[in-house]
């Protein structure tokens, strides 16, 4: 039995919460050492604040050469997870993989196929991520792509909430997002932004054309720093009192728009 395998017998189930499983939470410095190491995707890290000493250190440097962000928190939010001997560190493991869009994109071209991306612009409700990965599956989307900051994590809630798709398609999670937002569109992609900011409907962009959809969070849309590079912008038609749609379901009105015209152009 390794060393992880050995400390990851010591994670235990808190508050026997389902959004929350056993084999997501490790805490103690060493035990989170181990865990990133043995190539554990970090999906959050608590680091209590004013903490020190040398094993922090050697933690701290893990961190570093793995490009893993961690959160200074008050002891306090610490002991609200676990009661146990945390020393300090608590993280939480992904359930998941996250793959590399710079890997994905070569790969699609390579098969022949027309890319179809979906940017998710810090969506943080868990539920709606995992209801736009259940549409997005359905879809053939090629792979979801959301900034590693401020976005929901995948969590079990998120995965359930997916009917399980989360695990099918890829996900990317990238920490300089407009950075890799504009490599998507270097790539070839034209950039559709779904956004009330605009007079065109979303029949008007062509989507059999390499494609990335982008979608804006619950509260603030999509940044501006991606509206204006922006290839299309396109609108849902409203004609109701409420001017507007649950993020989820806009996805999936948008994206079968693409999913219409892909299919009538193959038929013919």
């Amino acid at each position: 039995m390794s060393t992880f395998d050995e400390i990851f017998l010591q994670i235990m189930t808190y508050n026997s919460k389902p959004a929350r499983e056993s084999n997501q939470l490790v805490f103690g410095i060493r035990a989170v050492i181990e865990a990133i190491n043995a190539g554990k995707e970090i999906e959050s890290l608590y680091i209590q604040r004013g903490l020190g000493g040398p094993l922090l250190n050697e933690l701290k440097a893990v961190l570093q050469e793995h490009h893993i962000i961690a959160l200074q928190v008050p002891v306090e939010k610490l002991n609200r997870i676990t009661m146990k001997n945390h020393q300090g560190a608590i993280a939480f493991i992904s359930p998941i993989t996250y793959q590399k869009i710079e890997d994905i994109i070569p790969q699609i071209f390579e098969k022949g196929e027309v890319p179809l991306l979906l940017i998710l612009d810090s969506i943080t409700d868990v539920r709606n991520m995992g209801a736009i990965a259940r549409t997005a599956e359905c879809a053939g989307v090629h792979a979801i792509v959301m900034p590693a900051r401020g976005s929901a994590q995948i969590n079990p809630d998120a995965i359930k909430t997916s009917a399980g798709a989360l695990y099918k398609i890829p996900v990317c999670r990238h920490d300089n997002f407009m950075q890799t937002v504009k490599f998507i569109q270097e790539s070839g992609l034209q950039l559709v932004c779904c956004t009330e900011k605009t007079t065109d409907y979303l029949y008007t962009p062509d989507y059999t054309a390499p494609t990335a959809i982008v979608m804006g969070s619950e509260e603030d849309g999509i940044r501006n720093e991606i509206i204006r590079i922006s290839d299309h912008l396109a609108k849902i038609p409203m004609y109701g009192e409420i001017e507007s749609l649950n993020v989820s379901v806009s996805t999936g009105i948008i994206l079968y728009e693409a999913i219409r015209q892909r299919c009538f152009a193959a038929a013919n």
